[in-house]
């Protein structure tokens, strides 16, 4: 039979200085904030022109089309001709525009509050990310709400096709040649933007690049393409907008309300609604926007945009 002493392992190494293991257990680690993958930058609230609306609607009064055959001004050089009569007259029925409100309600329970708040405060945190997710259902609410939204809101001469179906530097100039007055930005899902560069790259004139609030944007004939993935994008199909912006230019705006009550940002608001008897706290968060097409011009859009186009170069 082996010895007793021979069947034994290998012996174990006897450690002379603390341990890897044993001193994580007093080491404080270093924790970020919760990160949200869907959290995008929300372009289109930037770019766009906001106006304050005081009663929650917005009425927008247009100019009657002037009728064939009315008088119009005119220029004589002769002094005694009788001067035209004429007078501007208005659609005795306009739209008006009821902000919409986007809202949630958050629960924390206060034990989960109380005990682990350190090093970031739950509520906060909570709070932050609930207020990420209703933004980003804002900017989804402005481009395809079926009240108010940019894409149901293009009137019917303002719809282009694409020639060939790949966005084209043509079919852009197709769009510009509708909004031509002033035009502000194009609003693009971020692979039709991409698939625009490969067309332009393929006829040898990639677009140019402006820096703008702090990031790069393609641009054409000066007017940059703004991503939004909240355009919606279906089989590779999908469509670009051109927006002329602001009420000066009578273009499209932004309506949001100002001076809620609990604001934390121009129409986005959060209020306490108390504790119930099972200790968990609520909290309301609410947004209230709309947004406005001023005049049928100041908005075009470009359909049939295929993305999913790709060229071999030699």
């Amino acid at each position: 039979m082996p010895d007793k002493e021979e069947s034994k392992g290998p012996a174990t190494p006897v450690r002379h200085t603390l341990g890897e293991a044993a001193a994580r257990q007093l080491a404080v680690t270093t924790k970020t904030v919760p990160m949200m993958e869907q959290i995008t930058p929300r372009w289109l609230v930037t770019f766009l022109s906001w106006v304050p609306v005081e009663a929650g609607t917005y009425r927008v009064n247009k100019v009657k089309p002037t009728s064939p055959g009315t008088r119009t001004v005119e220029c004589s050089p002769d002094q005694e001709v009788e001067l035209p009569e004429i007078y501007v007259d208005y659609e005795e029925k306009p739209r008006e525009y009821t902000l919409s409100a986007v809202t949630t309600t958050l629960d924390v329970h206060t034990r989960v509050s109380d005990l682990y708040r350190s090093p970031h405060d739950q509520i906060k945190e909570q709070l932050r990310l609930t207020i990420e997710k209703i933004k980003e259902r804002q900017e989804r609410e402005l481009v395809n709400n079926k009240e108010y939204g940019l894409l149901n809101n293009a009137a019917h001469g303002m719809h282009v096709k694409t020639r060939t179906g790949a966005p084209t530097p043509d079919d852009l100039d197709e769009l510009i040649a509708k909004v031509w007055k002033e035009p502000c930005f194009f609003l693009a899902h971020p692979r039709a933007i991409a698939a625009f560069g490969r067309e332009c790259t393929y006829r040898g004139v990639p677009p140019p690049t402006a820096l703008l609030f702090g990031s790069p944007f393609l641009t054409w004939r000066g007017v940059p393409l703004v991503p939004c993935d909240k355009v919606p994008l279906e089989k590779d199909k999908t469509k670009i907008l051109l927006l002329r912006t602001g009420e000066k230019k009578q273009g499209v705006v932004g309506l949001f309300q100002p001076g809620l009550v609990g604001e934390v940002s121009p129409s986005l608001s959060v209020r306490f609604m108390g504790i119930d008897h099972k200790a968990i706290a609520s909290y309301l968060i609410s947004l209230y926007c709309s947004v406005a097409v001023l005049t049928d011009d100041a908005l075009g859009v470009l359909e049939d945009v295929h993305v999913g186009q790709y060229h071999e170069y030699k």
